[in-house]
């Protein structure tokens, strides 16, 4: 969503950084409940003296306005492309025209692989958020000690199945009880810190400095769970092109950034107060009478927070298979009025499987807390590398300029990568290997598909050629409209050539439909659809769409003008090859990636679905290629 000055009002604008709020804060807007306490774990060996908690909140303070303040809200938000945010938009940036050099690739791989560490991510979230909150009932009585995996386990799944209605209904309260989340931050912050406000004295960063002098070793390792206060970082990149880079400004500078850190200070009044307040600082800053209350806005909010992470992977999914990264999948858009609100049925079903399985192998929110972390560390240092690159190459910085800006973000994220990364044998693995997952299949299936073009283009001979043929034949041409559908206007389309071999006829009309993703993320009507007469009867289409666009060949074929007729797509015959794989010892991939490939293949979403074709109108002919 790209914003326009003279088109939106400052009205507008702080309503939308109200919705913000719910979608974009969600994440960081959690982490008072984990972040603190995690900081001060026994395995840390720091103890809670007034000099360690000065310093943690120093850190605290000065990773909120370093990492988030200054290298999201103002550099790297204005990395969009046509109003789009997150790492895809940010690789797209450094490709000319969508074309790959050589010389890039590896920024290309290594641009996704940041974004198939965000599915880790998205495991991981919904898990802690949850799993952190229902936690605080054990504070109210003993008694639900024995209960909180179960109660946890119900709420992700009452949160999973209702993904499929979508989040319109859901959304209007969103922004509204967000801003009750981070205002009850506020004031809980408000009321410790009058009881201890010397406290603030810790915004000072020489005590972040004495701190790491003070405890050296230790001091490195507990950056590590400093780092959970802008683990919703990425977010702020991601969700740019649904609320533009205004009112996700507007939101951090009057709510976010001020209750945070309110709130984060009087947890460390408390614990300057109350040492053993360690047990669970954020629900014991409340009076007692507050607590019920409390713990259930905690978990409403963790479930929000929740929410935006699982709309993330479901974004990501529609733009990687958009891409061409990832198998067709079926994406059902739950609102008419909001692109954005998408659901993938197979993608919820996986989150669902897995946040499970993590609350009943780690079963509580420290536990998780080793696992959180890593994988949002490497996708910061990976989004500053490629912003090296944009800065030089778009926006023509200087190799001073942008070097010097960039080395020094490149030397916060690698100092929270490193502290993040000694949690890795403790949990730190599971996003990592998540991620390497996610980034084996996406190449897979991208390199799988260019063998297969390869393969196939082996099997058919040029257009024109079989054009010039039929000139020649003069075979019998039977009425009506035939879409071939192909993946370059240059080949005849195999389903075309078997079916010629078979019938020696063909329709009075061919169409042949390519159809075109571009690193875009939304291609204007305009451009839409372009059409290329190619002999008497004959025409080439290319219908284009943007990564974050679901195709709908009907839809964008209806009413189109050819020059003897006007095509009905729901009248005419759709021809698709379908083809049948076998992984070989034949030069391409190994014989493992093939088979992977042959089982993603198969599993995929039909064209006739993902193309959004009429389904009587369709006819499947096969092809067996080997690999």
């Amino acid at each position: 969503m790209s914003e326009s000055n003279n088109q939106v009002t400052p009205g507008y604008r702080y309503w939308m950084a109200l919705s913000a709020l719910g979608v974009v804060y969600g994440d960081i807007g959690t982490s008072p409940l984990y972040a603190i306490r995690e900081s001060f774990h026994f395995g840390h060996n720091i103890g809670i003296s007034e000099s360690n908690i000065f310093g943690i909140l120093s850190l605290i303070f000065w990773s909120l306005m370093i990492v988030i303040t200054v290298k999201y809200l103002v550099f790297i938000l204005r990395a969009d492309n046509k109003g789009e945010g997150g790492i895809l938009a940010l690789t797209s940036l450094i490709l000319p025209h969508g074309k790959v050099e050589k010389n890039r690739k590896w920024l290309i791989l290594m641009g996704l692989f940041g974004t198939a560490l965000l599915y880790g991510d998205g495991i991981i979230t919904p898990a802690i958020s949850v799993l952190s909150a229902v936690e605080g009932l054990a504070l109210i009585t003993p008694a639900f000690e024995h209960y909180i995996i179960p109660i946890t386990i119900i709420i992700l799944v009452l949160l999973f199945s209702v993904q499929r209605h979508g989040t319109t209904a859901v959304g209007k309260i969103f922004g509204p009880l967000t801003l009750l989340w981070f205002t009850t931050l506020g004031v809980l912050g408000i009321y410790n810190i009058i009881q201890d406000p010397h406290v603030l004295m810790a915004i000072n960063p020489y005590y972040a400095v004495h701190f790491f002098i003070e405890n050296s070793w230790n001091g490195f390792i507990v950056l590590g769970s400093v780092f959970l206060v802008v683990t919703g970082g990425e977010a702020l990149y991601s969700d740019l092109g649904h609320f533009g880079r205004k009112p996700i400004q507007i939101a951090w500078f009057y709510v976010v950034l001020p209750c945070l850190l309110l709130n984060y200070f009087g947890q460390g009044a408390l614990l300057l107060r109350e040492p053993l307040a360690i047990k669970n600082p954020f629900f014991l800053m409340a009076p007692s009478w507050a607590l019920y209350p409390l713990v259930i806005l905690a978990t409403l909010s963790t479930v929000i927070a929740s929410q935006a992470l699982i709309t993330g992977v479901f974004s990501i999914t529609m733009q990687g298979v958009q891409l061409g990264y990832i198998p067709r999948v079926m994406i059902v858009h739950t609102s008419v009025k909001e692109f954005g609100q998408i659901y993938v049925q197979s993608m919820n079903r996986f989150l669902m499987v897995s946040c499970i399985l993590l609350v009943i192998t780690f079963k509580t929110s420290s536990e998780l807390a080793a696992a959180y972390g890593l994988a949002v560390t490497t996708t910061m240092v990976i989004t500053t590398i490629l912003f090296y690159f944009v800065a030089r190459e778009k926006w023509n910085w200087s190799r001073l300029t942008a070097g010097s800006i960039c080395a020094f973000f490149l030397l916060i994220d690698c100092a929270f990568f490193g502290a993040n990364l000694l949690k890795f044998l403790e949990g730190g693995w599971f996003p990592i290997a998540v991620g390497a997952i996610i980034f084996t299949m996406m190449t897979t299936w991208k390199r799988g598909r260019e063998i297969l073009a390869a393969r196939m283009h082996q099997k058919v001979i040029p257009l024109n050629h079989f054009l010039d043929k039929l000139e020649k034949e003069k075979p019998h041409r039977v009425p009506g409209v035939a879409v071939y559908m192909t993946g370059t206007l240059k080949d005849t389309p195999y389903s075309l050539i078997t079916s010629y071999e078979h019938f020696k006829t063909v329709h009075e009309h061919l169409v042949f439909l390519s159809v075109a993703t571009e690193e875009v993320s939304l291609v204007p009507e305009s451009r839409r659809v372009v059409v290329r007469e190619l002999t008497n009867g004959c025409y080439g289409v290319t219908v284009h769409y943007g990564y974050m666009e679901r195709p709908n060949i009907p839809q964008h074929l209806e009413g189109l003008h050819l020059r003897y007729f006007q095509l009905d797509p729901y009248q005419a015959t759709y021809f698709i090859g379908k083809e049948n794989l076998f992984a070989t010892d034949t030069p391409g991939m190994a014989i493992w990636r093939e088979r992977l490939f042959a089982i993603l293949s198969r599993n995929a979403q039909s064209a006739t679905v993902f193309f959004q074709l009429p389904r009587n109108r369709v006819m499947e002919l096969g092809v067996q290629i080997e690999l």
